[in-house]
């Protein structure tokens, strides 16, 4: 069984995510793609998040129309910060020794990954799959290259789509419009629940 695995604060999850998940999905021949919304992320120790049931609502809300994927609480069940080499030691037990693991992560990601918790543990439990656009991806191989993980390294050159978590915050305080930047039932949420207003 072949899995994708794509975290993040996911605050808030938007189209870019779900783009990326699909091409890797589709590229890579996944069963399917598994989203987990972070706990405590020690990368943004100290920044404020909404909560963790407003993250993990949206999740879901954003990907119940798409038979593929599905979503873990595993970080958020978890105390403490949240690291992937822990969560992927959960995945693991929880799909069973044969399933095959693929983290996705963009290239800004894997350019600190040396700094992450574990890397060789991170290796040895799944493939990175690093995507970003087709510009960018020599300085991504040359990384990869540098840290002799070659082998446990897919590429996936895509199209992504200029939006960032930031960005939707940033309109939705100034009152500017998100529609098609987030899935329908995601903007209807954050409206809901005044999320990003103050």
């Amino acid at each position: 069984m072949r899995i994708g695995v794509l975290g993040g604060t996911f605050d808030p999850i938007h189209v870019g995510h779900l783009a990326i998940a699909e091409e890797v999905r589709a590229r890579l021949e996944l069963e399917e793609v598994c989203f987990v919304p972070a706990g405590a992320p020690w990368m943004k120790a100290g920044q404020a998040l909404s909560s963790a049931q407003d993250r993990l609502c949206m999740v879901r809300k954003a990907v119940e129309d798409n038979p593929f994927f599905r979503v873990s609480t595993v970080e958020l069940e978890r105390s403490g910060p949240s690291y992937t080499v822990d969560t992927l030691r959960e995945l693991r037990e929880d799909y069973g020794p044969d399933a095959r693991l693929f983290f996705i992560l963009g290239t800004d990601a894997f350019d600190r990954f040396g700094e992450w918790k574990e890397p060789e543990g991170i290796l040895a439990l799944a493939t990175l799959v690093v995507v970003d656009r087709p510009a960018k991806m020599a300085s991504a191989e040359g990384v990869g290259e540098g840290m002799g993980i070659g082998a446990r390294v897919e590429h996936i050159r895509s199209i992504r789509l200029e939006i960032s978590a930031a960005d939707i915050r940033s309109r939705v305080a100034e009152g500017s419009s998100i529609r098609y930047l987030v899935p329908e039932p995601v903007e209807r949420h954050i409206y809901a629940r005044g999320l990003y207003t103050g």
